[in-house]
């Protein structure tokens, strides 16, 4: 008769445990960000860019709006950091088609950082310039506007989702301890 540790998985070592962990919080973090990311454009960006500039009322920043966006995704961001790196850093010594899922997450995530304070955080202050009459732009120029935004949202959607797709896979393959390295 066998038991069940006859089937039992060999032992992984301490680096690739940690690095389970990692893969854990950034999995998390990636799907809570996409769902929240799908959300926030289907839903708020979807409202508010419906007919411009009348729609622009439903912009979600300002004192109507009860809590801006980036009070979530900036918290997310901080542990979606903690995941993507600490995978990659415990797990520098694993196999390389690993370590390429590895990366795959840390440089979604580099360019998600770099265009949001460059390509949206301009287009945000545009928006809100526009809703509150501090900026004059004709329709056609807010229509073109709210139509940009939808785009590169929709390309900052898809980064997430190959950072979350990435994290998915490290996590899903079987990597055990090797004998000859100390992994």
């Amino acid at each position: 008769m066998t038991n069940a540790s006859q089937y039992s998985a060999p032992e992984m070592s301490w680096r690739l445990r940690l690095m389970r962990i990692f893969l854990w919080i950034s999995v998390l973090g990636w799907g809570i960000g996409l769902g929240a990311k799908l959300f926030d454009l289907l839903v708020v960006a979807g409202a508010w860019s419906a007919a411009p500039p009348a729609s622009f009322a439903l912009l979600p920043y300002g004192p109507h709006f009860p809590m801006n966006p980036g009070d979530f995704f900036q918290p997310l961001s901080g542990a979606m950091v903690l995941g993507i790196l600490g995978a990659l850093i415990s797990g520098w010594k694993a196999p390389l088609r690993l370590r390429l899922w590895l990366w795959l997450p840390v440089i979604m995530f580099l360019i998600i950082w770099a265009v949001t304070p460059t390509v949206f955080w301009p287009m945000i202050h545009e928006l809100y310039g526009a809703a509150t009459g501090k900026m004059v732009r004709s329709d056609a120029e807010l229509i073109a506007l709210a139509r940009r935004w939808i785009i590169c949202d929709w390309f900052r959607v898809g980064l997430i989702a190959v950072g979350f797709l990435a994290s998915v896979r490290a996590i899903s393959l079987p990597i055990t301890a090797q004998k000859s390295s100390t992994v």
